[in-house]
């Protein structure tokens, strides 16, 4: 049995289609499996300069994880070691630490990048912790980092000053016996 060339010709461009189709498909679902992983990565390395630099103070860490701007903004090694000890001062933190914050990505799929915010709680106060986060090449690192100490946090709130009493008006002037300007005394014609 022979089959028409038209046949045979039009089945192989069906074939071709079907594994242009298939390869397509594993594309987008490779490139999406590895932006969730990018995106997993991301948060799970936001935490763990969280825990890090917050709670064990490792200053070390902190250092080698900067990006090339933020090494320029701590350039000296007294600044980094001078960040970190307004976190050491605040002593250990009192409960779970929630960062919150999300990933996202330049162009869709590449470029990852996240802001990650943190409320610390410590035994008399409070500080909020706020991160960036990039992953250019190979690593993620730090994009920029605060610290920023908060006021009491159990304590009531101070008292508004009063508002100052209102000035009382003005007092009439008393009635002068002076005769108007440019008036002539009595009898002086």
């Amino acid at each position: 049995m022979k089959l028409n060339p038209q046949l045979r010709s039009s089945g192989q461009v069906v074939a071709i289609l079907v594994i242009v189709l298939v390869l397509l498909g594993v594309g987008y679902w490779w490139l999406n499996s590895t932006k969730q992983e990018m995106a997993k990565g991301g948060k799970e390395f936001a935490n763990e300069a969280l825990q890090k630099i917050v709670v064990q103070h490792d200053i070390n860490f902190f250092g080698s994880h900067l990006s090339p701007q933020a090494r320029m903004n701590f350039a000296a090694v007294s600044a980094q070691q001078e960040f970190m000890n307004e976190i050491v001062q605040m002593g250990a933190p009192v409960g779970a630490i929630d960062l919150q914050g999300q990933m996202e990505f330049t162009s869709q799929l590449f470029e990852p990048h996240g802001a990650f915010h943190a409320r610390i709680n410590y035994p008399a106060k409070y500080a909020d912790f706020e991160l960036s986060i990039s992953h250019p090449v190979g690593r993620w690192q730090i994009d920029t980092i605060q610290f920023v100490k908060q006021s009491e946090q159990l304590g009531p709130a101070p008292a508004a000053p009063p508002p100052p009493a209102a000035p009382p008006p003005p007092a009439a002037a008393p009635p002068s016996s002076a005769p108007p300007a440019g008036s002539a005394p009595p009898g002086a014609n």
